[in-house]
């Protein structure tokens, strides 16, 4: 993996383990006394954005395999990692007992990091007062977004009926690596929160940037505007999405939409101009592994004109036909999948959210707009019978975030919340997962059911925080 800055603390790397201070050498003492980072000047504090793992979240990426888009074939799965295996069979235990959680481990360092520079930067030496709120608005935008992650592995679904009441995740506020024994927020206050940063935050970020893993008004607005649409509040999502549609080719770095007609290579998270926020995570699914593809329901969804064909073989990296026609394994050319703040889901989210408000026209418009950079604009026209019909026209959506994301995690979370939407409600029994011999006959079938909606804290977490509740 490559270093995109060289500013980072591998002292905290080592020595924050989920929710709890590991056993940490002298020399990391020596370093940051009583357990904290030494930061004095506020320029201090604007370099901390530049830790490498704020940008690199290396194995936080549970919801790959988790996907309903994907099958899997022997011999390749059971020589997979025995988390891929256990995450694709959707089992309740992921974790040995001695193992910390993936989803965990950059996720807590992040908020280490992002509540240090809340709490501590208005205190900060030099630098005006302008600076240091835009810094802390920055820190809270990026807890959001951490937030908005962990509430999506760990909680249910929201549901305005019963998330007051279903289990979330700990609010955590405070930069103390020592703290321990955390109870669990419910999912309504964690996004309550989430909202919260993001209005506190958005009037105080700026609206230009010199990199693109910096927060600005832009990504701010999307992001706020992806929470409300994961919270069913179509009406609050709308005018945010709109502004981030209008307003990210104007943050001072190169943010686009690629035009697949043009030709398309695998991007660099630092440059890659689908980028409004920059964050990553280790992705071979999507680019060299064998032992999960798309399954061949998912790829019939692509016009043979869809130039994001391109990005699938019917091979296996040793150039083996696997046993079932119709399946792609997806070669991205990068074994990173970025998914910070993207174009594409701002296009797509903004179409959804007009569906959803009945304005199916701009639904369509925005659409349009979207599918003539990833084919011929000939072919990119939305059909007339489901652009008439807002049901049809939503599962059309979400079948073209299926087509852009399929792969790479998006689905996940897509599948969570159609099991409580107004519109086009999903029985959590319809999504399963099927595994495959090599001859092409079925080894086993997975049905997903409500209690894997979430995954568990593994026991790493709930002996040191006893009055942790855990997921059934």
């Amino acid at each position: 993996m490559k270093r995109i800055h060289k500013l980072y603390y591998k002292a905290l790397l080592f020595c924050l383990s989920v929710f709890i201070l590991a056993s940490c050498s002298n020399d990391f003492l020596e370093i940051v006394p009583k357990g904290k980072l030494i930061a004095e000047k506020t320029v201090d504090y604007d370099k901390m954005f530049y830790n490498l793992n704020l940008i690199n979240m290396t194995n936080t990426n549970g919801q790959v395999p988790l996907g309903c888009e994907l099958v899997s074939f022997e011999p390749y799965m059971s020589s997979a990692a025995l988390r891929t295996q256990r995450l694709f069979r959707w089992e309740a235990d992921i974790y040995d007992d001695e193992q910390n959680a993936s989803e965990l481990e950059n996720t807590m360092e992040n908020l280490y990091i992002y509540n240090k520079i809340i709490n501590e930067v208005l205190d900060a030496t030099e630098g005006s007062e302008e600076e240091k709120m835009a810094l802390q608005a920055e820190a809270k935008a990026g807890r959001a977004w951490v937030y908005f992650l962990l509430i999506n592995y760990y909680g249910l679904p929201y549901n305005e009926a019963t998330s007051s009441t279903d289990l979330g995740f700990p609010l955590i506020t405070e930069a103390d690596l020592i703290a321990s024994n955390f109870t669990r927020a419910t999912v309504k206050e964690v996004y309550d929160f989430i909202v919260s940063d993001l209005t506190a935050a958005i009037p105080y970020l700026p609206t230009k940037v010199v990199s693109r893993f910096r927060f600005t008004q832009a990504a701010g607005k999307a992001l706020l505007g992806k929470t409300y649409t994961f919270m069913g509040k179509f009406s609050e999502a709308s005018p945010f999405l709109n502004e981030a549609l209008s307003e990210y080719d104007d943050m001072g770095i190169a943010v686009r939409l690629l035009d697949h007609n043009l030709g398309y290579s695998g991007q660099r998270v630092d440059t890659d101009p689908e980028n409004l926020y920059g964050k990553q995570f280790v992705n071979n699914w999507g680019n060299t592994s064998n032992e999960l593809t798309v399954r061949p329901e998912v790829m019939a969804l692509y016009d043979v004109t869809d130039l994001r064909l391109k990005q699938y073989s019917a091979k296996t990296r040793s150039n083996v036909a696997y046993p079932i026609a119709g399946v792609g394994r997806k070669v991205t050319g990068s074994g990173q999948t970025a998914f910070g703040i993207r174009v594409q889901e701002i296009y797509l989210l903004n179409a959804e959210v007009k569906c959803r408000l009945n304005d199916l026209t701009g639904a369509v418009a925005v659409l349009e707009e979207f599918r003539k950079h990833r084919m011929p604009q000939a072919f990119a026209v939305v059909p007339v019978a489901t652009a008439s019909n807002k049901e049809a026209l939503l599962r059309f959506i979400f079948d073209e975030r299926l087509r852009e994301f399929a792969a790479l995690g998006f689905r996940w979370f897509d599948m969570r919340r159609l099991t409580v939407d107004p519109d086009i409600l999903t029985p959590v029994s319809s999504f399963t997962h099927t595994s495959y011999n090599s001859d092409g006959s079925v080894q086993g079938t997975y049905t997903l059911t409500k209690e894997r909606l979430v995954l568990r804290f593994p026991k790493t977490v709930t002996d040191q925080n006893p009055n942790l509740v855990n997921n059934q």
